[in-house]
Formats: C-alpha cells, sequence, structure tokens
C-alpha cells in the first residue's frame, strides 16, 4: 500500500464520499490511486480548482458533512484559496489536500514551486501539515478532519509528489511517533443555571423582546419557535440564517441588513430587549441603538461572544441545547401590542413586495422574475444566490418552508459560488431539486464553466432538477447601485457594462434545456418549464439595470440624492434614464403610498 493509497482508504473511513477536484501531475500519485481503489470517494471533475473548492462548501453547507477538495501543487492549490476563504469566513468545514514538488526540489526555485505552508497559513491556520514521511499519517488525516468538525473551518494537508509514492508504514510503538484513532463524537455544551438565570431575568424583564438568528440556530428550530411564542417576539434572520425559521411565520420579519426587509430593520429600532442565537452578524448600524435595548447572546464559539453590541449576558454553548435549558426560566408574555405590530409590518411588507414586483421594468422587472418563483417553490428545494443584486430579491422575495434549504457567500461576499454551490448540493442530496439565482456578471466569471460540470453528471443524480436563472441586465448592477448610493456618482460604462450573452443557448449546446425570457408575461411559464425539466436547465433572463435594491433603513432624502445623480449623469446605454424610476423608488419609501410611515409616526428620524 502506497501512501497516496492510505489517504484514500482514511477518507473512506472518514465517511468521504465525493472529493472535488481537478487533475495535475503534482497529485498523480492520488489520481493513480483513485484507479487502483476504484474511484471511492468519488472523484468530481470540476472545471477549475476555485469551482472544485466552492462546490465543496456547497455540499458541506447542505450536508453537514465535511466537504473535501483536491488539487494540484502551485497553481492549483492558488486557485483553490477563494473557495477556501469562503469557507472559512462562513464557518463551514472543509478539508483541502494538495500536492506539492518533491522533496528533493523544495528550495531550489522549481517549476511550480511554491511555499504551501506560508500560502495556506491564514486560510487554513487552525491546522496546515506537510506530510513527509508516512508515519505522520493517520495523524495528519485525522487531526484535519477533527479540527474541520470541531472549529468549523478549514484545515490543509499537504503531500509532496514523491511522498504519495512511498510504501505505507503506520507509526509504531517508539519514541517521536504519533499514533491516531477515528472518531469524533458531538459535543453540546449547555451555559450554567446561574448564567441561564441572568439570561432569563433579562428576557422576562422586557416588553418588546426581538431575537436575531444566524445559521448556528440552525438545529434549535422548535426551540426558536417556543422562545419566540413565550416572549411574545418578533424574529429577524441574518441571511446566512435565512433557512432555519420558515417565513410562513407570521412573526418572522425576513433578512436583515443592507439586504434585509424592513420589518427587521423596524423591529430592531423599536424593541427593548434583543436576543442573538448563532449568529455573527457584522453589520453594528441595523441592531438596536447602544443603551436603548438589554441583549443575550448564545453563542457555541467563545470567540464570537460579545462581539457587536454591549451584551448584558453572553452564553457560551450548543443554541439547541442551551434554548431548551433556557425555556423554563422563562414567563409567559402576552401577545399584545407589540407582537400584534410585528405581525402587521411584516404582512404589509409582503403586500410591498408583491406591488415592487409588479412594477413595469424594461424589459422585465428582475423582482417580478424573483417574486414569480416563490409560489411555485418545491418544498424541498436547495436554493443558492450569488453575490450581487440577485443576493437582494433572494433575500427579499423568497419565503423560506417546508424543508427548504438556501445559502450564498454570506461573509466573503465573493461573486461565483451560485453554480457550483447547487452542483455541491446535488452531490450532498441528489434526489432533491436545487436552484440558483445569479448576476450574468457571476455567470460570466464562474457560472457557464461549471455548467458543463452539470452537463457531465447529472445522469447520476435521481432527481434531474438543477435550475440556474440568469439575471441577464447586461451590468455589474449591484457595484452600480454602490456607486450611486455611496459615491454620489453615475455609472462607469467601462467598467460596469458587460456583453449580452445567449446563456440558454449555451446550456442547450451542452445538451442541458435552456429558454431566454423578454417579456414580463413569459416569466412564469419560464420557471414551470424548467422545475418539469427532466435535465439541467438555464433561463435567461433579460432584466432591468434600473430596478434599485432600495435597503430597508433608506430615507426619502438619501433615495432622492441616488435618483438625482442618475437623472443627472447617469446613461443607460444610449440615453439619461427617464424620470419615470424616481417615481418607483418614492412609492415604496417610508412614508410613500406603499411604505407607510416609520414607526415611531412623524417625529422619528432614522
Amino acid at each position: 500500500m502506497k501512501v497516496s493509497d492510505y489517504v484514500l482508504q482514511r477518507l473512506r473511513e472518514w465517511e468521504v464520499d465525493h472529493v472535488f477536484s481537478y487533475a495535475g501531475d503534482g497529485i498523480n500519485g492520488l489520481l493513480a490511486a483513485w484507479g487502483r481503489a476504484g474511484d471511492d470517494p468519488k472523484f468530481v471533475q470540476a472545471r477549475h480548482e476555485e469551482m472544485a473548492a466552492f462546490e465543496a462548501v456547497g455540499y458541506a453547507k447542505f450536508s453537514g458533512k465535511a466537504g473535501v477538495c483536491a488539487a494540484t501543487s502551485g497553481p492549483g492549490a492558488i486557485h483553490l484559496l477563494n473557495g477556501l476563504y469562503d469557507a472559512k469566513l462562513d464557518r463551514v468545514p472543509v478539508v483541502a489536500i494538495v500536492g506539492q514538488t518533491d522533496r528533493s526540489a523544495m528550495g531550489g526555485s522549481y517549476q511550480q514551486e511554491v511555499d504551501l505552508l506560508s500560502l495556506y497559513k491564514d486560510v487554513a491556520s487552525d491546522f496546515c501539515e506537510m506530510v513527509t514521511v508516512p508515519e505522520q499519517l493517520p495523524n495528519v488525516i485525522d487531526r484535519a478532519f477533527r479540527t474541520a468538525y470541531g472549529r468549523r473551518t478549514v484545515t490543509a494537508v499537504i503531500i509532496p509528489a514523491d511522498v504519495q509514492e512511498l510504501d505505507y508504514s503506520p507509526p509504531t510503538h517508539a519514541f517521536k511517533m504519533v499514533p491516531s484513532s477515528l472518531g469524533l463524537s458531538p459535543s453540546a455544551p449547555v451555559p450554567a443555571e446561574g448564567d441561564l438565570d441572568r439570561a432569563a431575568e433579562v428576557l422576562n424583564a422586557g416588553e418588546k423582546v426581538a431575537v436575531l438568528i444566524g445559521q448556528g440556530a440552525r438545529g434549535a428550530r422548535a426551540e426558536v419557535e417556543a422562545v419566540a411564542d413565550l416572549l411574545g417576539a418578533g424574529v429577524a434572520k441574518a441571511l446566512l440564517g435565512k433557512d432555519v425559521l420558515p417565513d410562513d411565520l407570521p412573526y418572522v420579519t425576513g433578512s436583515i441588513g443592507l439586504l434585509g426587509t424592513r420589518p427587521s430593520y423596524e423591529l430592531m429600532m423599536d424593541c427593548d430587549t434583543l436576543l442573538v442565537v448563532g449568529s455573527s452578524f457584522p453589520y453594528t448600524q441595523f441592531l438596536p441603538e447602544f443603551g436603548q435595548a438589554r441583549a443575550v447572546q448564545i453563542d457555541i464559539d467563545p470567540h464570537n461572544i460579545g462581539m457587536r453590541y454591549p451584551f448584558d449576558v453572553n452564553l457560551v454553548g450548543d443554541a439547541r441545547q442551551t434554548l431548551k435549558a433556557l425555556l423554563p426560566h422563562l414567563k409567559r408574555k402576552k401577545h399584545g401590542t407589540w407582537r400584534k405590530k410585528i405581525e402587521k409590518d411584516t404582512a404589509r411588507w409582503w403586500d410591498v413586495m408583491e406591488r415592487r414586483a409588479a412594477v413595469e421594468a424594461d424589459p422585465v422587472n428582475p423582482e417580478h422574475v424573483v417574486h414569480s418563483l416563490d409560489a411555485l417553490l418545491p418544498d424541498d428545494v436547495i436554493l443558492a444566490a450569488d453575490s450581487g443584486s440577485a443576493a437582494n430579491w433572494y433575500a427579499r422575495h423568497l419565503r423560506i418552508r417546508g424543508s427548504m434549504r438556501g445559502s450564498l457567500s454570506g461573509t466573503l461576499a465573493t461573486m461565483g459560488p451560485g453554480v457550483p454551490y447547487v452542483i455541491g448540493a446535488k452531490f450532498a442530496h441528489p434526489g432533491r431539486p436545487a436552484l440558483a439565482i445569479v448576476g450574468d456578471g457571476s455567470m460570466q466569471m464562474n457560472g457557464m464553466a461549471e455548467l458543463i460540470t452539470a452537463a457531465k453528471y447529472w445522469q447520476e443524480w435521481q432527481d434531474p432538477r438543477l435550475i440556474v436563472a440568469v439575471l441577464n441586465n447586461q451590468d455589474l448592477n449591484q457595484v452600480t447601485w454602490e456607486m450611486r448610493a455611496m459615491s454620489g456618482a453615475p455609472q462607469f460604462l467601462p467598467s460596469q457594462a458587460i456583453p449580452d450573452v445567449p446563456y440558454a443557448d449555451f446550456a442547450r449546446s451542452i445538451g442541458l434545456g435552456g429558454v431566454r425570457v423578454e417579456e414580463p408575461g413569459q416569466v412564469e411559464a419560464a420557471w414551470r418549464q424548467a422545475l418539469a425539466a427532466d435535465r439541467p436547465f438555464v433561463i435567461d433572463f433579460r432584466t432591468a439595470p434600473d430596478v434599485p435594491p432600495i435597503p430597508p433603513h433608506a430615507t426619502r432624502e438619501q433615495a432622492e440624492a441616488v435618483v438625482s445623480a442618475i437623472v443627472k449623469g447617469d446613461s443607460d446605454r444610449g440615453g439619461v434614464i427617464k424620470q419615470g424610476i424616481k417615481a418607483k423608488v418614492q412609492e415604496f419609501l417610508p412614508g410613500g403610498h406603499h411604505g407607510g410611515q416609520t414607526p415611531g409616526g412623524q417625529g422619528r428620524k432614522k
């Protein structure tokens, strides 16, 4: 047995069933071992190492298991980095196995020689090791997996090409040898009773309780619902926690932050008590004013405790077990004015979303595209959104229900993971439909090539449905709007305008399904066609670039300043953007016809 054979054996013993990768001579020993092992674990060939890493992230996010990716030395290892940083920042367990030049060539400025220990020192800061003798195994592999699982992070194992070809010999019962063993039992820490009492005192004393949940609360759905019921609270969700609680609960206000909903913003601005569970949501300005609310935080990671807000009580513990232990200490509150206001604001918000989706745009309103999908989604669908304005519409228009799952690059906010995320999801759950909403910038950057990966593997999936919806507005739209809002600058076409590409035609050319939509009346039929397709399907939606993703906290003055900048100096492929956009924006602002008054009446300015 060679070292490479043993590495694959140990992966199987860690119940790894897929490795996302791309070939290269720095891992030739591993590739040969894959042949000897009958492709077990399955080698999934991406089109690029970055996509392999994103697929490993998607697999990990939607399976709960560690994602594994592999790459050759030098450029292959470098290409993995963006996907690995996505995993690290979103706290997803991923193990990277990378090749290196032969030991005899190290230090000789050899071809493709990169100091991988230094390169990976940050992204795999919790565990990054190079195997130089066979006896380092299995310990290095085992620690990579235990650390990835235990700290929900990225780990890396570097194996020089010549080491892969050595005969495997295990560590012995001797000095300077490190034996190892398989397994990692789950742990669920719970705070002490005294700390639970202090937290309950804060929560019981409040009259207007708000709850913010993140992905760390994913296993605690029933407990979060019970807490919200007892405290008469509203629940907002960080975007990575969008699928933690269903949106058909009347007190769930939806996403929070720049891409969030107005009810979530108002929930935070008006509460007197805040409970944060499993979230390190970074934008302090969307949390209550300092001194306005007493607050409790629950997080399993001590490093995340006490951040973002001056919490009165910080509880280190597993979300589900901590909430279960906390519940008997909580006193039931009457569902009075506060809860009724939350439910009324939330219902009004969904009415506003429906009205915004109905606003005419040239050629198609992107909000209409995504809003039309909402009612058609299967209850077991897996969703992904790419970074950009597509993430706005995913956050605001799609309501989670049933066993739906959804994610995006929440912290790194990198472009390009949408399509590889759902490919990774299909290997984790081949019997469930998967759907990605991506912008045309992300599709051109990464998505089109990765359709080839879908074409290569889709016939192995029990449910062949993998849908990619491209919001094709020929504009890097999110950055365009950020330029207008933050810099008061008009659109800079040389940097923002991108080519119109026939995405659906390309999909059909490689054996997938596809259709182009250029009129609002075609939108729902296209969704139905894709959801009924017998193979992966691409919908090329020609959408308008002039539909603003208005932040939930925008004032009329801020939005009018943006509109003024557009009307005065912004071109829209051959003409000044028409004044009609001003009415579109104003209609949904605070105090507008559909926006309603800001909380607190005329005297309040937020």
